[in-house]
């Protein structure tokens, strides 16, 4: 059963069709869009893929108006509906500590549990507590002990919105076209060195808390559209994984969140879900 998965971001909607819908499942096409462009996903991708999807989830941190363009559009192109994921108590291996575990966001939940996967891929008899690191429009760094409890994280700007914060509330700064150095000389590289040791030092400090919560050494995963900004630090001995949501979207699958998803309706029969 082949599977669509959709990421609906702050930015762009990203999307990936796999051969199956289990974790490790082979990806036959992906591709992402800026949610202006979302009116276009079907006519310039989704009409040409390989094969029709079986099912389609997904997650959706934009609003309803993107949400519903989105239904449309698997709905008159392919009669499909699209199950969209929210955050629980417990689903695919983690156990979730969030006060209020139903508002947690959907991306986060998606990509935290796609972390905690790759943990027990690397050692599943004791898997290490991992911390999933998402660097897109804003930045989370979400902590997971070895036993699969979300502890808790972070959110925090990206660097697009550092930048242009720092540049609509200062006089003479502007988006940095730098270099990360250590000891910057110039404004450019500065401010884009300011912009990574932060963004870094969040990221540092929470691997610390983990290490002493846990007593073991954590598992740091980053993703996201950003991620090359720190991929290259040597301090942050990270896996990059390029799809940690999809990843995350690929356990709740197999876990059984596409009961009853797919069947075919027109538009007007989507019910919205919680994100």
């Amino acid at each position: 059963m082949s599977l669509l998965v959709i990421d609906i971001g702050n930015t762009r909607l990203k999307w990936g069709l796999y051969a199956g819908s289990a974790p490790g499942a082979a990806l036959l096409a992906h591709g992402a869009v800026v949610l202006e462009d979302i009116d276009y996903l079907w006519h310039l991708y989704w009409k040409n893929l390989p094969e029709k999807p079986s099912a389609v989830l997904g997650c959706v941190v934009a609003g309803e108006a993107i949400k519903r363009r989105v239904e449309e559009q698997l709905a008159e192109g392919w009669g499909l509906n699209a199950r969209w994921v929210s955050a629980s108590a417990q689903a695919g291996g983690v156990s979730n500590g969030y006060e209020h575990p139903q508002r947690l966001g959907a991306d986060r939940w998606a990509a935290i549990i796609g972390a905690r996967q790759r943990a027990l891929q690397q050692a599943p008899e004791a898997p290490p507590p991992v911390l999933a690191v998402m660097v897109g429009t804003a930045v989370t760094v979400d902590a997971v002990d070895a036993s699969g409890h979300f502890l808790g994280g972070l959110i925090l700007p990206g660097f697009g919105l550092m930048y242009r914060a720092l540049e609509s509330g200062t006089a003479g700064l502007k988006v940095p076209t730098g270099e990360v150095r250590d000891f910057p000389t110039n404004t450019s590289d500065a401010l884009m060195s300011g912009g990574t040791d932060a963004i870094a030092g969040a990221i540092e400090r929470t691997l610390r808390r983990l290490r002493l919560r846990t007593g073991r050494e954590p598992l740091l995963i980053m993703s996201g559209g950003a991620v090359s900004r720190l991929a290259h630090l040597e301090e942050l001995q990270a896996t990059v994984a390029e799809n940690l949501i999809f990843e995350g979207l690929l356990t709740l699958a197999d876990a059984g969140a596409l009961v009853g998803a797919s069947a075919s309706a027109s538009p007007s029969a989507f019910t919205p879900s919680a994100t």
